[in-house]
């Protein structure tokens, strides 16, 4: 988790602490379990976990502040705030250069509403419209530190931690690496929906329902991103009980009779 600590640009001595690094450790459990339930082999399921782990190395460096400030005004002002839904609607694009465009596009209306473009703050919003460029780069900073913990790093590795970001970079994939980049997307989401600190810090937030997890992981079902047999096999888990005690501690405090009696009965 050390991974994810970098020394701050504007403050020389200082170091920025991995934001919420809990959130990347109960996902890697959570996949884990889910991996292993679909049948994947204890090898891959190492270098799986490590994967998971790392899942958010592209936003070594977040202010978290900063960062909440700029995804709630877009998030207020309806702008698409990842990569696949801002080629939705802005087709015209350049492939990988969605950040320019969204600082472009929107940087008078942001400063307007307090929130100068300055060099930290564009890395703020690179951190989730340019998050392949963003990962790569850090990627390329510790790879010999993870040499050194005896990691054998492979490219499938990357592609499962873009999928929910890029989807498109795992087409022509292996099935096993696509079903691998699925259950990470599921249980990312699953683990952030039911997370206090990330719902109070930036997705404007007040309280953490199950109903709301599922009701996004369905709709990334539909979308495609999400295939059934994730889906259930997630499900299963989860009426089963395996995720009470990391959603436990994500929201921080005991789940209610009633939330454990919707796990209960959850169809796969």
């Amino acid at each position: 988790m050390r991974l994810y600590d970098v020394p701050h640009p504007l403050h020389r001595g200082r170091v920025i602490r991995g934001y919420d690094c809990s959130h990347a450790v109960r996902t890697a459990r959570m996949c884990a379990a889910v991996a292993s339930a679909l049948g994947h082999g204890q090898d891959r399921l190492r270098q799986y976990q490590i994967a998971c782990l790392l899942h958010d190395l592209g936003r070594a460096g977040l202010d978290r502040q900063l960062f909440g400030k700029i995804w709630s005004w877009a998030k207020a002002h309806g702008i698409p705030t990842r990569p696949r839904e801002w080629r939705a609607i802005h087709p015209e694009t350049t492939y990988g250069r969605e950040t320019e465009a969204f600082i472009r596009r929107y940087r008078q209306a942001l400063e307007t509403d307090g929130i100068p473009m300055t060099a930290w703050a564009k890395q703020q919003v690179e951190m989730r419209l340019g998050y392949a460029r963003r990962l790569a780069r850090r990627l390329r900073v510790v790879r010999s530190s993870i040499r050194k913990m005896g990691v054998r790093w492979e490219p499938w590795m990357q592609l499962v931690m873009l999928y929910y970001y890029y989807p498109e970079k795992l087409t022509g994939a292996k099935p096993w690496v696509k079903q691998l980049a699925e259950i990470l997307v599921a249980c990312e989401q699953f683990e952030a929906y039911s997370n206090q600190r990330r719902g109070r810090d930036y997705y404007v937030r007040k309280k953490e329902t199950f109903v709301e997890a599922f009701a996004y992981l369905e709709k990334l079902e539909q979308e495609g991103i999400l295939s059934r047999q994730v889906m259930k096999a997630l499900k299963q888990l989860a009426a089963a009980g395996e995720f009470d005690g990391i959603i436990t501690q994500a929201r921080g405090h005991r789940l209610t009779s009633n939330e454990r009696a919707l796990l209960r009965r959850m169809e796969p």
